[in-house]
């Protein structure tokens, strides 16, 4: 008969990675259009605190020029320039990792659209990969952890009064927050490890944001030390910022608002929603909890006296979105199919509150198991299965595999065929059937062989038969092998943890 020779089994290999990463996990259409929200509403909010930001750096460049506020505005104005420059240049840092993101996502830029001038950004926005590769494999996750912690540490330098004020409530900060079950995370593992670049993306949105918010804070506590001097305002904005403008519902949302160009003598009021809002600073801060799916508005009214004594009154409206629960989410803890034989845990957010959530399966049971939102997944046939989430009402499915196991590799010892030392391969009692890069629990058995023996000492092929996966019913011949012999195993039944027989192929081996 024919053997089996080692080029096959390298064969096999690459087949099972061919099948590994096949198996990449999905991302959901409506995850990523939460994100994409999140994403634009944030640079959206990047651009409105850098106007706000404008106008202080104007503003003391006119103090520089008043006689009653130059001495202080000398002490102060280069402070706020230098936490200016500081921000800046972590800002453009940042941009060039989101550049760089998109690049490993495979950028392609396409086409203007027609009435338009500018290319149309074209990435994988749903690649697991690639927020993985740049931040962990390519050790970006680290750097930034170090450039931000350099950042904070230096914006806090800049004065001593400065470091006492904000120390403890600084808005940049690279601790992770804790998983559900308490544990504290590695920066790197969680912000980018196996997270889908546009969610990636959005994570360094909002660090520019948190950058952006730490300029506005220490460039008006340095124009707070000038002093109550008079504001020639030519031009008066309101100022309205909000911390975030994608909400699910109980979750806060907090609107500051003020006058672009602030005096004492402006004596501002701010009514938000209908509601007083207590002043300081020339700001007044309003927080709810928000309630009801879809696009809200809440408006924003300012009266304050300009420099002429006259009142003046400037509305705005703040639009947000409050998810509904088509933003669930069913996030598979291993892979993204469901196996046949063993538990397939997963992890299922509703959006909402679990007291109005209520889950299912199609085929298949679902049991939950330990913290809120755990499950455990056991399916019996191959095809596919569905888990639906009903919060509030509103149903979102999600479609998922579902296959059986793959076939595991026959060993003996630590070879899965090739080469192998004759006294190793001969002290062996026992051969096994390994599952290899696999990421779940599951065991099978060896039932039975067939194992062909040849070459050296074995002029002629010697067929003997396998029960078990003891080698001892074969041990005769085993003791007769010798350096030069070829042993192949063939017909090789296994039993899979579910409990069906299969039949897998058999390696073969060659000792010296």
């Amino acid at each position: 008969m024919a053997l089996p020779r080692e080029p096959r089994q390298k064969m096999i290999n690459v087949m099972y990675l061919v099948l590994t990463a096949i198996l990449a996990l999905n991302v959901s259409n409506e995850v990523i259009s939460a994100f994409r929200v999140v994403n634009k509403s944030l640079e959206t909010s990047n651009d409105n605190i850098a106007a706000s930001n404008n106008t202080l750096y104007k503003s003391l460049e006119e103090k520089l020029k008043e006689p009653q506020s130059k001495d202080k505005a000398a002490i102060w104005e280069p402070k706020a320039v230098q936490a200016q420059k500081l921000s800046a240049a972590m800002y453009i840092y940042l941009d060039s990792l989101k550049k760089a993101l998109k690049v490993t996502a495979e950028l392609q830029m396409r086409a203007p659209l027609p009435g338009t001038a500018d290319s149309i950004e074209d990435f994988r926005a749903d690649n697991l990969d690639a927020s993985t590769r740049m931040f962990e494999t390519k050790k970006q996750g680290p750097i930034l952890k170090e450039r931000l912690d350099q950042y904070k540490e230096a914006m806090l330098n800049i004065d001593p009064t400065i470091k006492a004020q904000f120390e403890k409530s600084f808005p940049v900060s690279t601790i992770p927050p804790k998983t559900q079950e308490g544990h504290n995370k590695d920066f790197t593992q969680a912000f980018f490890h196996m997270t889908p670049t546009i969610a990636a993306l959005t994570i360094l949105s909002k660090f520019q944001n948190n950058i952006k918010n730490a300029e506005s804070e220490i460039v008006t506590y340095c124009h707070n030390q000038i002093g109550s001097v008079e504001v020639h305002m030519d031009q008066v904005g309101l100022l309205v910022g909000t911390n975030s403008t994608y909400l699910m519902p109980g979750q806060p949302l907090e609107i500051t608002a003020g006058v672009g160009a602030y005096s004492s003598a402006a004596s501002p009021t701010i009514t938000i929603n209908g509601n007083n809002v207590p002043v300081s600073n020339g700001q007044g801060k309003y927080t709810t909890n928000v309630s009801g799916a879809g696009e809200h508005t809440v408006n924003v009214n300012v009266s304050f006296r300009d420099e002429n004594n006259n009142i003046q009154t400037k509305s705005v409206p703040v639009k947000y979105t409050v998810g509904t629960p088509g933003g669930a989410a069913v996030m598979l803890d291993k892979m993204n199919v469901f196996y046949i034989g063993v538990d397939n845990p997963v992890t299922i957010n509703s959006g909402t509150g679990w007291d109005k959530t209520k889950v299912s399966i199609s085929s298949g049971s679902l049991t939950q198991e330990g913290a809120p939102g755990k499950y455990i997944v056991k399916v019996n046939n191959i095809g596919k299965t569905t888990i639906n989430i009903n919060a509030e009402g509103k149903t979102s499915t999600y479609d998922f595999r579902i296959k059986r196991i793959p076939d595991p590799i026959l060993k003996v010892g630590p070879a899965s065929g090739g080469r192998v030392q004759s006294v190793v391969f001969k002290n062996q009692q026992f051969c096994r059937a390994d599952l290899e890069n696999f990421d779940f629990d599951a065991r099978f058995s060896v039932i039975s062989a067939t194992v062909y023996f040849s070459g050296a000492n074995f002029p002629n092929v010697k067929e003997a038969n396998l029960t078990g996966g003891n080698l001892s019913s074969i041990s005769g011949d085993l003791a007769r092998c010798i350096p030069g012999t070829s042993i192949t195993f063939d017909n090789v039944r296994v039993q899979g943890p579910d409990g069906t027989v299969r039949t897998i192929l058999g390696p073969g081996f060659i000792l010296y």
